[in-house]
């Protein structure tokens, strides 16, 4: 399996972004998925959950401003970050959530800063 995020950058604080993870291989739909990520002398930490299921699950910190969704079709996940703020800093990843991680892809990069 092979996981791609995409769609970070720089943002103003109050601004948003939409990350995306496409991933490879069979059977995507059954895996619950989620968004993680680390700053910078910080340890990894998830951000989002979704289950196969389409239920859902929020970091405190991002409670009411990120929205996790998946579209089992395209093999992707998504994360839509509205109202970021400076402390959201840090490289993005997907994975499994819930269960043994796969190999970690790249991760996409998300600055936020005036």
């Amino acid at each position: 399996v092979q996981l791609v995020e995409s769609g970070g950058g720089l943002v103003q604080p109050g601004g948003s972004l939409r990350l995306s993870c496409a991933v490879s291989g069979s059977f995507f739909s059954i895996f619950a998925m989620g968004w993680y990520r680390q700053a910078p002398g910080k340890e990894r930490e998830l951000v989002a959950g979704i289950t196969s299921a389409g239920s859902t699950d929020y970091a405190d910190s991002v409670k009411g401003r990120f929205t996790i969704s998946r579209d089992n079709a395209k093999k992707t996940v998504y994360l839509q970050m509205n109202s970021l703020k400076p402390e959201d800093t840090a490289i993005y990843y997907c994975n499994t959530y819930r269960g043994r991680p796969w190999s970690w892809g790249q991760g996409t990069q998300v600055t936020v800063s005036s």
